[in-house]
């Protein structure tokens, strides 16, 4: 097994639940909490969260929560539209030819929220205390590959890579690990895991009031370095209960809802239809797509897959479940995502005779009188996993069960809870599974590692490609590119590969969406999926 492919184990799975989990949805000592009247701001927003914001630690996983630590913990370089990448604490920053080496020139001036100096040194101790645990942070690729970290000197720091992974940049972005505590942040240790002394940060935001379980308020960091927030405090009130969240909002009691899944995609249409509320709908953050396991025998056949995205209607399904506020998915990664633009596959359109003719050809023949096709006396009968919890993939499943049938293919479909449907994927224990990608700013790379990872589903879903030795190179090669060009040309040829031999079919675009209170103005989704839209935000008085 190659080095690339190697790093790629048991904690990418482990990440994905983490990530599934802190997308659907510190301080110990509870403070009272500030009221608020309704038409009476303090120039603060108010949210509902469906959990607790978590310990505000910037090195460790749930029950943090993301876009809480993207409010007080800034990284050396930010994720913009595009996937641009752009100066955060570092100012610039050069990559060496053979891209081992990374030198970043920090911004100078920049405190931490308790008036102390951001610099080199700190930054290598944030590393340094990260990579005391490597086997929690091997997930993102490029933590397994550090072979050092240097000071140059107090605004200059060195990180050095075993090998080239060109990816290193665009994960220095992502809101957890890499971001930066403060000194007095630092348990007596050093060691995060277990703890952090406080939430110092040098972000906009700064942790001020928090009950456990209750609510936390953050106030505008008044000697950030960047350009202030326009509002002085963000209320987060934990609410797990949607309906509640929703009655709180139409009491005035919230200003704004934001999100994936926070609310139903049914209420949030109803609540749009009143005109009483602004809405906004973010582009796609991932796409929802159905992956078959070409080792299953009734699925091994490249016609049968084909067959089965025929034989439903994919824009009515989506348009009809997802009341149009998902978009059908032409691609398996949505074009917003870097290297993913101009990627022709194949066209796969409604046409029930087509689905027919094409599982004639493979050899499933419906009997007289019968209503499943066969081969060999086998029946053309298949299973689809979904998480019993995502009323969408629900809804979704039944309707390609009920389609499938007029073509002759039994669909059974099985509800089960998150963490089953993991590692059900992991064992390699389904025919058909739904899954989404990350987003940015982890794709594309993080697709294309997972799908070349041995113990994921992805690598039993292609195994009938009669092109998978050859793809899987071409994967554990990308991200160890250096040339520009030829990174693009592999990544062009890979996805459309994957999906124009029909294992893995795109179903529908993922999106935020927001609702919020007239008053509430320049709301603006970021493009990095996991952080907060409070820097632009304003409420009008």
């Amino acid at each position: 097994m190659s080095k690339g492919k190697s790093d790629l184990n048991i904690s990418v799975i482990i990440s994905f639940i983490l990530i599934l989990s802190s997308l659907l949805v510190g301080c110990t000592n509870a403070n009272n909490e500030e009221s608020t009247s309704k038409g009476h701001h303090d120039n603060m927003i108010t949210i509902a969260w469906p959990r607790d914001v978590g310990e505000m630690n910037p090195h460790v996983y749930n029950p943090s929560q993301l876009f809480a630590q993207s409010m007080v913990y800034e990284p050396l370089v930010s994720y913009q539209d595009g996937g641009e990448i752009k100066p955060q604490l570092a100012k610039s920053w050069e990559i060496s030819d053979d891209g081992k080496v990374y030198t970043f020139h920090l911004r100078q001036g920049v405190k931490f929220s308790d008036g102390t100096n951001f610099n080199a040194e700190i930054v290598k101790k944030n590393f340094d205390a990260i990579l005391k645990h490597t086997e929690l942070h091997s997930w993102l690729g490029f933590i397994t590959k550090i072979a050092r970290t240097d000071v140059i000197d107090e605004n200059t720091f060195k990180l050095t890579l075993t090998e080239p992974y060109y990816p290193t940049i665009q994960e220095l972005a992502v809101v957890r690990p890499v971001r930066f505590l403060g000194e007095a942040g630092f348990p007596k240790d050093g060691d995060t895991s277990k703890g952090i002394a406080k939430s110092v940060g040098t972000g906009p935001w700064i942790l001020d009031k928090y009950k456990t379980d209750e609510y936390a308020i953050f106030k505008r960091n008044e000697n950030y370095w960047g350009e202030l927030p326009k509002v002085e405090k963000i209320k987060v009130k934990v609410i797990p209960d949607a309906e509640t969240r929703v009655l709180a909002f139409e009491k005035g009691e919230l200003d704004l809802i934001y999100g994936e899944g926070v609310i139903s995609l049914d209420t949030f249409k109803q609540l749009e239809s009143t005109g009483k509320y602004e809405t906004s709908i973010s582009d796609p953050v991932a796409t929802r797509q159905l992956v078959m396991n070409t080792k299953t025998e009734q699925l091994s056949d490249e016609r049968v897959r084909q067959a089965l995205q025929y034989g439903f209607n994919k824009g009515a399904m989506v348009e009809g479940v997802t009341s149009g506020l998902e978009e059908k998915a032409d691609h398996i990664l949505s074009t917003n995502l870097p290297y993913t633009k101009d990627i022709e596959v194949k066209s796969v359109k409604y046409d029930v005779e087509k689905a027919k003719s094409l599982l004639d050809k493979a050899g499933w023949k419906l009997p007289k009188g019968k209503t499943v096709r066969e081969k060999d006396g086998k029946p053309l009968e298949v299973e689809l996993m979904y998480d019993s919890a995502e009323s969408i993939q629900k809804a979704m499943a039944e309707t390609l069960q009920a389609e499938w049938a007029t073509i002759g293919v039994k669909l059974n479909i099985v509800g089960v809870e998150l963490t089953e449907q993991v590692q059900r994927f992991k064992d390699n224990k389904f025919d058909i599974n739904f899954f989404s990608n990350y987003g940015a700013p982890y794709d594309p790379h993080t697709f294309l590692n997972i799908v070349a990872s041995e113990g994921f589903g992805f690598n039993e879903a292609i195994s009938a490609y009669p092109n998978k030795d050859e793809l899987i190179k071409q994967m554990v090669k990308v991200p160890q590119t250096t040339d520009e060009k030829e990174r693009q040309q592999l990544y062009s040829s890979i996805l459309k590969s994957l999906q124009d031999q029909g294992a893995i079919i795109p179903i529908s675009y993922i999106k935020k969406t927001a609702i919020y209170q007239k008053d509430v103005k320049n709301f603006k989704f970021p493009a990095n999926r996991d952080e907060n839209p409070f820097t632009g935000i304003s409420i009008k008085e």
